[in-house]
Formats: C-alpha cells, structure tokens, sequence
C-alpha cells in the first residue's frame, strides 16, 4: 500500500479566492505580524485580533472548494473504498474548512481553525461560525476567556507528535502551495529524505536548490488533478 502524506499551503486556498497572509498582496502587507499574529498582540487589543479573525470567518461562506481540493478527496476515498492501493493523510497549514468541505476526511490542521475558538480558561475549543469579542463567554464554562483557535507565532503547531508518525511512515511526500520558509513545515521534506519519494506543485520553482525529487510547476486546479488522475489510472 502505498503511504502518501500531503503537506498544503495558502496558494491552493489561494485559487479559491482567499486571500494569502504572504505575498504582493499578502494579508500581511495590511496588518503588522505582532499586532494580530502572536500572543502578544491579542493581550495588548483583544477586540482589534478578534475582529481580523472575525473578517476572515465571515469570508469563508462565499468561497468554495477548488479542483484541486476536490482531486485530493477523490484519492482520498478511492482508497477507503479500496479503489486505489493507497492511503492519504493531508496536513494543512491552512486555517481553513475547504478540505473537509471538498470530501476529505483524514486532514490534520497544524495551525488550527478559523471555524473554531479555544478557551483560555477550560481549554475547550467549541466550533464557531459567528463573530467572537473579549466578552463573549465560553459556551462550555462561560468564562469570558475565548480567543481563536488559530496557532501564532511563538507557538507551537497542533498534532505534531501525530504528523510525525506520518511523515516516517510514508513513502511519498507531496507539498502543494506553499512557500517553504515557516518551519517547522519547511523541513518536512528534508525529514523524509531517507525513506520517500518528494514533490512540490507549486506556482513557481524554490529559489536555490530545491530539497524536492520533482517539481510540477503551474495552477494546482490543473496540475493536482492531474496528478491523481494518473494514480488512479496507474
């Protein structure tokens, strides 16, 4: 059975209409890292990180899953159905829902979700589709302790000890759409060298020597689709 282990970036959420964090038009180009992204920045104006986040939620609704998206589903149940030799774990450093809507099932978010909120008090982490503030309670213990369940800088990604055991376990490693340069995701490639295959699908070539065995260069709606066509087929 073949072990495939796909790691996502922001550029296949990206041909859905979402907008990046990094890039010429990157959400970072608005707002300053420190005043949204870290732990620091929410103790100093909860209410200014609660309502970038809550402008993100509240895009979701009016984007949807791409080819992309959906060709990895398709694999991913090809091998539950027994269809396909092969099973798929995807690890997603997106905070978004379109993975799960497009099918898949088996997804680990290593930097968590914008559908959800954790409390800081009870360490509950209830679903969340609406807009949050400092005073809203917690629906599990109603402290007013809730803040995104969004992993910041300074922290450390979810479900790492599991994704590990992915990664060693696999025998091809896959990244679609991601720039590489936030760790610890850009060194899953190198932690996989001894034992998989490793490709990138991506926009454009990694600057320097790529760590990837391959690299497929163009829109993932095109290039990822066809890529599990031919696993598929094979």
């Amino acid at each position: 059975m073949q072990r495939i282990v796909v790691l996502t970036g922001a550029g296949i959420s990206q041909e859905s209409g979402l907008q990046t964090f990094r890039g010429p038009d990157g959400l970072w180009n608005h707002e300053r890292i420190e005043d949204i992204c870290t732990p620091q920045g929410f103790a100093r104006d909860p209410l200014r990180v609660d309502r970038f986040y809550n402008g993100l939620r509240a895009q979701l609704p009016s984007v949807h899953p791409n080819a992309a998206h959906r060709a990895l589903a398709i694999l991913e149940q090809a091998g539950r159905n027994g269809d396909w030799p092969g099973h798929l774990t995807i690890i997603t450093q997106n905070i978004d829902d379109l993975h799960e809507r497009a099918g898949s099932r088996n997804v680990i978010h290593m930097h968590g979700e914008l559908l959800r909120l954790r409390c800081t008090h009870c360490h509950a982490t209830p679903a969340w589709h609406t807009d949050c503030t400092p005073d809203t309670p917690c629906p599990d213990c109603g402290a007013a302790a809730l803040r995104p369940d969004i992993v910041w800088f300074g922290e450390m990604p979810y479900h790492m000890e599991a994704i590990a055991q992915r990664l060693a376990a696999c025998d091809l490693f896959v990244a679609i759409g991601t720039s590489g340069v936030v760790y610890p995701a850009a060194g899953f490639v190198d932690s996989v060298a001894d034992h998989a295959d490793t490709m990138l699908f991506n926009l454009e070539a990694p600057s320097g020597r790529s760590a990837f065995d391959q690299t497929i260069l163009g829109p993932a709606t095109r290039t990822v689709p066809a890529w599990t066509r031919d696993l598929l087929n094979a």
